[in-house]
């Protein structure tokens, strides 16, 4: 396996990691900031109090400081050591708490010891601290100062958009999120992902066009919907949510609401065709922004192409979601994925074969002179795609019935158009 991408990936991924992000704030334009050098990505600001369907855009959030200090001046939480430490969106605060006072405000998973969780609180003020139980363990009676330096304020919620025009006005879609502090899978391999995709997307003209954003998870996807559903629903022909996909355990599926959309038959037919140990999930087990673009009344055509789904891994959501669980391997693997399921919305047609009868392939230099087991597969091959290429089948169907990956009959597809024998009827639209 090449590693360029998934090398490079990792690369962007060091320099991200550091930054505290939260569903709003400083640290998600710092972030944008650097993925700005990669990709000419669109920034859009949406006010504090602004009505989003149901919803309303919250207050930001900055931090500069935050830590738990002993009576003897040691700082047992450090939030510059780690910024897991601070539970997200606390409010400030500047005081001496005993023990049993501060314990209140602490949290910690006994399972995991050693794991330091991510908590948030973006709709209810409080103010926390997160811990090792390891560390909790060990704290004794007495004072602690406990500080927060941080702001809530009316400000903007920060999203990303890039648009890649193709051929046509229709659309292929692509979320990921960029809200989470130093989580490494959970966090930065779908914006790392979605980068070098683009990346890839730009370096030719496509059929369709690519509309890719990077947003905060739940209050972001709402607020983007509620400025783009319209052209959105008119326009988008498949879309994927990119989460999770660093790691190098199995891949993953999660469907669209009812499963039959086009995003949905493209996702099995490569994870079938390429990794047929996948685990496929059910729409009933969601938990990302598929929430938000499959919801009754929004439909749009999106499912999840992951590796391990997110709270399906022990390091999800704490401070073991580090640098070490997520590999180029893992996050090339995916890479190819997401890009053999691109190339087949591309390529996905009616085709329809153009003479009547079988058609005479030797003339045409198709049929081996020499009978080999080789030849004669692909002479199978090739005789299957156009006894099924009737202009009622498309590409997908045709791979389903005559048992051939896709991608093996991309090379058939191209020697019988090129000798005028196969036309499309029509596009996937």
């Amino acid at each position: 396996m090449d590693l360029t991408e998934g090398n490079d990936m990792i690369s962007l991924m060091e320099r991200l990691f550091p930054i505290c992000r939260s569903i709003s704030g400083n640290g998600v334009r710092e972030s944008f900031e650097i993925i700005k050098e990669h990709i000419p990505v669109q920034l859009y600001e949406v006010q504090t109090g602004t009505k989003v369907f149901d919803w309303e855009v919250p207050k930001e959030w900055n931090i500069k400081d935050a830590y738990i200090m002993d009576e003897k001046g040691r700082k047992i939480v450090d939030f510059k050591k780690h910024n897991l430490h601070v539970v997200g969106y606390s409010t400030p605060i500047d005081k001496i708490l005993s023990l049993d006072e501060l314990q209140k405000h602490l949290y910690s998973i006994e399972e995991q010891p050693n794991a330091i969780p991510y908590i948030t609180s973006y709709y209810k003020e409080r103010w926390g601290f997160c811990i090792s139980h390891h560390e909790r363990e060990k704290l004794k009676e007495g004072n602690y100062h406990v500080f927060i330096d941080s702001e809530l304020k009316n400000g903007n919620l920060t999203y990303g958009e890039f648009i890649i025009p193709g051929e046509s006005d229709k659309e292929v879609f692509l979320s990921t999120y960029l809200c989470h502090p130093s989580m490494a899978n959970n966090e930065l391999s779908g914006p790392v992902l979605a980068v070098y995709l683009a990346k890839w997307l730009m370096k030719e003209n496509r059929k369709y066009t690519y509309r890719i954003i990077f947003i905060p998870e739940t209050i972001g996807s709402i607020t983007y919907l509620s400025r783009n559903l319209e052209e959105m629903k008119k326009n988008v022909i498949a879309g994927f949510n990119i989460t999770c996909v660093g790691d190098e355990r199995a891949y993953s599926y999660l469907p669209s609401r009812l499963g039959n959309t086009l995003a949905d038959r493209v996702a099995l037919k490569v994870l079938e065709n390429t990794h047929p140990d996948f685990v496929r999930y059910s729409f009933l087990e969601r938990g990302s922004d598929e929430r938000q673009y499959c919801s009754p009344g929004i439909d749009l055509p999106v499912a999840s192409v992951m590796r391990t789904k997110y709270g399906q891994y022990p390091e999800y959501h704490t401070s073991l979601d580090n640098l070490d669980i997520v590999t180029a391997k893992g996050l090339q693997g995916s890479y190819d994925v997401y890009k053999s399921c691109i190339e087949l919305i591309e390529c996905n047609a009616y085709y329809q074969v153009k003479c009547l009868g079988e058609p005479q392939l030797g003339k045409r230099g198709l049929y081996p002179t020499l009978s080999t087991k080789e030849s004669g597969r692909l002479v199978r091959d090739m005789m299957n795609f156009i006894a099924y290429s009737d202009g009622n089948h498309d590409l997908i169907e045709i791979s389903n019935i005559i048992g051939v990956p896709v991608a093996k009959l991309y090379p058939i597809i191209q020697l019988l158009v090129d000798n005028d024998l196969l036309f499309k009827r029509n596009e996937i639209l």
